[in-house]
């Protein structure tokens, strides 16, 4: 009789469910593989910790600061029940591997999940960088422990952050506006794009000429252009000769007036036509090098020039790739290469473009970071031999295509031969009349070798001062040589502000000062857009009127924690915790609490000795002498002394696509002339007697009625009567509406007539527009005017027809994505009233800011629909679960003692974005996992959405 030896049963826990789809057909029988989806514990908010903390010294941080900055950690309530899922696959484990991303927040992730899940079987922390067969086999051998210096540096920057956003955010709500918030990053993050905007509004533009001028042979032939350069010997002035007051820097420059310009225009096409000399020609040779494989900020910098892709995007289609197996890990400070990454580079050059493209030796690169230890790679294609764009395009499409396309292009060209060439000049001397003369440049670059070109050429940001350039060609020409005038245009210019910030620009300008960390540009980005300190018009970034009050406060009371210096060395001394050589309690501590030895003052030191605010001064930006800017609770407005003395100062309303540094004394003085003398007195309703006025208000012109102060003193607590109001139709003008259009806005709804049940059908104005409502239904009108002329004839018809969503006939679907890997059911993307969203017939998805229609796939698709599933049980449980909540204080207690537990904030958007599936996944994982065991084959169970299942050794990833 013969026996088998059970095998043993190993538990790999990731933070994604798509990751854990990913690999767990590179792993043998014997492992289930779940996701944790991200953090499972974090930092309460005071209001969530237990009754009988939040008098304590938890309350006000969830962290005693008092008791070495001891942190207070719960299971956030989302996560109780992947908690208890995993606690019931541990215990059917002989093995615990834990597999989450290798920086930081990856190590962080592991070691709440250890102190959560108090394993008793072997624990091994396993890493990869990416997920490729030979990597996770690679990681399975080379197992390790959790690195507790990692853990500490990221658990020091969570409590940082804490500390310094609930000590200061408290502020901004008393002296600015309630909800604002205040970060380490975020903070200086945007008082660069508002310092940029205040250098846009002193910029003094100034004007100068020069010419647009074509040379040729002197029989016309070979025409180039030429640039103006001198007169006479001086040289002329260009748009860098001006500084930002419009002021001449260089006094030995010569600026061009138009008259100058006009006048030597018409004289080289005229008598000094052919009077141009070859007075030097000049050969250089030209060599370029390619650009250094992606790091996290290069391809976000990429991304946004290349792909139009916002830092988020990037973020998100990069994670995708990489949890689908076709990346590297896309968090990391390197630009280093793998050996074997470079061998798979260079025989890739020579198979596609030949062994001429591939320099003699490797090249090398090393990453500008001094602690570049986020990962260890730069982001490249995975594997040991690179798959190509042609060879991924059935498997990946819109932006996943194109940032793998990409990503592919960068790391190819890095390995390849320098482009080479050689650049020319050129400069000629013109005679003009009465012994004056001009002299003119042309330069010019010829590409001989295309090296790296071939593949791939970094893009650039605007600059202020951009000229033509690029490949051209000059003709051949000798010293002395008779010269032509083809073409002389007197052309005029402008000196240009600085340009604003790109999301691109500004990653670049944040990883030059050493602020944060590259891997949280994007969420940075995306938290000062989200709070409305910033906006984006086109790609550039404009900051509002909120975020100069909020930079306004931080740099005159907090002016050391905005530093751009200051906030760099926290990311240094941060990095002295991760490589074990500085103690976190103590950093904290001098953080804080001060070190009176360094003359350094903490935090609660600058909080406790604020002293009085001026919450008027800080929300006040002087635009001209008497016109000053100030932000409101209901946005900003511009205030202008009254003309009368004694009387309340006029307020005038700031269109809110109005940028900052589009607001001069001009512009201004036009609004204040546009909208009157405050309120427009257009007379008194016949039937009321109350006086009907017109106003310009934050939404729009509309008008209202003045209703007189009540002759006895309302009781405390009743409701004070509205005035009526009604918004100006867009054919309407401030200016000139009558009371008789005014009352008729004011008499709406209008009652249209009844139904055959004797229900009012009433037309009115809403904030999508016209429409006829009723009851509950309501009904699209075409346009404003219908609303005072439609009959009850044409409104009943309008009934008649099936009501489509948003007022509109249905519409074909903007396009068909495929099949749902869970409702089976197929997936379209539709255009609805709040704009295009994906849907399997079941449960609707609406699209997310970053996603665009054109870029939407079957994959994203599935993600968007598994989170709304996700959130559909849980709202209709809730009521439910609200008999129980009395008992709640009594677990608390126990929980407090338990679990103080830790949990670490949400990774970024892109993370957060693909782990919003995990609900929907873990469900399906317990209840498939009988059914996948028993699946004919082994590829169809790792295609399946359960990942804690038993894995064949034949099993394959769902990959290409």
């Amino acid at each position: 009789m013969t026996t088998t030896e059970k095998q043993p049963r190993r538990l790999v826990i990731v933070e994604s469910p798509t990751k854990a789809r990913t690999i767990v057909g590179y792993l043998g029988e014997g492992y289930d593989v779940e996701a944790s989806v991200g953090h499972i514990r974090d930092l309460p908010t005071p209001s969530e910790l237990p009754a009988d903390m939040k008098k304590g010294p938890y309350g006000k941080f969830a962290v005693d600061v008092d008791n070495n900055f001891d942190p207070y950690y719960r299971v956030d309530p989302g996560k109780k029940k992947k908690v208890t899922e995993l606690k019931r696959l541990l215990k059917d484990a002989d093995e615990l591997y834990l597999a989450t991303d290798e920086d930081r927040e990856g190590e962080a992730i592991a070691w709440h999940l250890l102190e959560v899940l108090k394993p008793k079987i072997p624990v091994k922390r396993m890493v990869f960088h990416e997920i490729t067969r030979e990597a996770i086999e690679r990681a399975l051998e080379n197992t390790r422990e959790i690195d507790t210096a990692l853990v500490d540096a990221q658990e020091t920057r969570r409590i940082l952050d804490r500390l310094y956003g609930y000590e200061i955010s408290p502020v901004l709500w008393r002296k600015i506006r309630a909800g604002l918030s205040a970060g380490r990053v975020q903070s200086v993050a945007t008082r660069l794009v508002v310092e940029r905007e205040r250098e846009r509004m002193a910029f003094v533009s100034a004007d100068y000429w020069d010419l647009d001028v074509d040379l040729g042979l002197p029989d016309g032939t070979s025409p180039f252009a030429a640039n103006l350069s001198t007169l006479d010997g001086a040289r002329v002035a260009s748009g860098r000769d001006f500084n930002d007051k419009g002021e001449l820097k260089n006094s030995s420059a010569t600026v061009v007036d138009q008259a100058r310009a006009e006048a030597l225009a018409t004289e080289l096409k005229g008598t000094a036509k052919d009077a141009l000399t070859v007075t030097a020609v000049e050969s250089k040779p030209y060599s370029r090098k390619p650009a250094a494989p992606f790091t996290t900020s290069t391809l976000q910098q990429e991304a946004g020039r290349k792909l139009r892709m916002s830092a988020r995007q990037a973020m998100r289609t990069a994670q995708s790739l990489y949890e689908h197996g076709y990346i590297t890990y896309m968090r990391t400070d390197s630009s280093a290469l793998s050996g074997q990454a470079i061998s798979a580079a260079r025989k890739q050059v020579t198979e596609l473009y030949g062994p001429e493209f591939v320099p003699q030796s490797p090249r090398t690169y090393s990453g500008k970071q001094k602690s570049a230890q986020e990962a260890h790679e730069a982001i490249r294609p995975s594997g040991d031999s690179f798959r190509t764009p042609a060879q991924v395009s059935k498997s990946l499409s819109g932006e996943e295509f194109r940032l793998y396309d990409l990503i592919w292009k960068r790391t190819v060209a890095s390995q390849m031969a320098d482009a080479k060439g050689k650049t020319a000049t050129i400069k000629v001397r013109a005679d003009l009349a009465d012994g004056h003369d001009a002299g003119f440049s042309a330069s010019g670059t010829v590409i001989t070798f295309r090296g790296f070109l071939a593949a791939y050429e970094e893009g650039t940001d605007a600059g202020r001062y951009d000229t033509k350039s690029g490949e051209s060609r000059l003709p051949q020409v000798e010293e002395g040589q008779s010269l032509s005038v083809v073409k002389a245009e007197a052309d005029g210019h402008t000196t240009a502000p600085p340009p604003r910030f790109t999301e691109a620009s500004l990653v670049k300008q944040l990883e030059e000062l050493g602020i944060g960390r590259p891997s949280t540009y994007a969420a940075t980005i995306s938290v000062i857009q989200d709070r409305g300190y910033v906006t984006s018009r086109g790609n550039a970034l404009v900051p509002s009127w909120l975020a100069f009050s909020v930079v306004r406060l931080l740099e005159e009371h907090f002016t050391g924690l905005i530093d751009y210096a200051f906030t760099a060395d926290l990311e240094s001394e941060l990095d002295r915790i991760a490589m074990g050589e500085e103690d976190r309690k103590a950093w904290l501590a001098r953080f804080y609490f001060g070190d009176k030895s360094q003359d350094r003052e903490g935090l609660k030191e600058v909080v406790d000795d604020l002293g009085d605010i001026d919450a008027r001064e800080v929300n006040t930006v002087r635009i001209s002498e008497g016109v000053n800017l100030r932000v409101g609770r209901y946005g900003p407005y511009l205030e202008v002394p009254a003309s009368e003395e004694g009387a309340d100062p006029k307020r005038v309303s700031v269109p809110e696509d109005l940028a900052p540094d589009e607001l001069t004394a001009a512009k201004a003085a036009e609004l204040i002339e546009s909208q009157g003398d405050g309120d427009r007195e257009l007379g008194a309703d016949p039937e009321t007697g109350h006086t009907i006025v017109a106003k310009n208000g934050r939404f729009g012109p509309y008008v209202s009625e003045i209703l007189p102060e009540p002759e006895e003193k309302p009781k405390r607590g009743a409701k004070k009567p509205k005035p009526r109001t009604g918004s100006l139709f867009k054919s309407m003008d401030l200016n000139s509406i009558d009371l008789e259009t005014a009352l008729t806005l004011l008499s709406l709804p209008r009652v249209v007539g009844q139904d055959e049940e004797g229900t009012d059908i009433t037309a009115q104005n809403g904030r999508y527009g016209p429409y006829l409502k009723k009851g509950t239904d309501s009904r699209s009108l075409t346009d404003e005017e219908q609303i005072f002329n439609i009959t009850l004839d044409e409104a009943l018809k309008i009934y008649a027809q099936p009501k489509q969503r948003g007022g509109r006939q249905a519409a074909a679907p903007l396009k068909e994505l495929g099949e749902d890997p869970i409702s089976k059911k197929p997936v379209v993307v539709k255009d609805g009233r709040f704009g295009p969203y994906v849907t399997d017939g079941e449960f609707n998805a609406t699209l997310r800011k970053d996603d665009t229609v054109e870029s939407m796939n079957i994959g994203r698709a599935a993600e968007l629909l598994a989170e709304k599933r996700a959130k559909g049980p849980a709202k209709k449980k809730a009521p439910a679960k609200k008999a129980p909540a009395k008992k709640a204080p009594a677990k608390k207690t126990t929980a407090a003692k338990t679990t103080a537990a830790k949990k670490t904030p949400a990774k970024t958007a892109a993370k957060s974005t693909t782990a919003a599936k995990s609900t929907t996944a873990a469900k399906s994982t317990t209840a498939n996992k009988a059914t996948t065991a028993k699946s004919t084959t082994a590829k169809k169970a790792a295609a399946t959405k359960t990942t804690a299942a038993k894995k064949s050794t034949t099993a394959k990833p769902k990959t290409p």
